[in-house]
């Protein structure tokens, strides 16, 4: 699971990164850093009921 999440934290970074370079993707890099977010937070939260 550990896996699965940090895949998916390496892949909103790189499409924001994406977005940032590319200046018409601006889109991309606000959507990339939401998901990014709500990742992180899942994951604190699935990392607390396990404890």
């Amino acid at each position: 699971m550990i896996y699965l999440i940090l895949a998916l934290l390496a892949l909103w970074l790189i499409l924001a990164i994406v977005g940032v370079v590319i200046k018409g993707l601006f889109w991309l890099t606000v959507i990339a850093a939401i998901l990014f977010l709500v990742t992180a937070v899942w994951a604190r939260f699935q990392s607390r009921s396990r404890t």
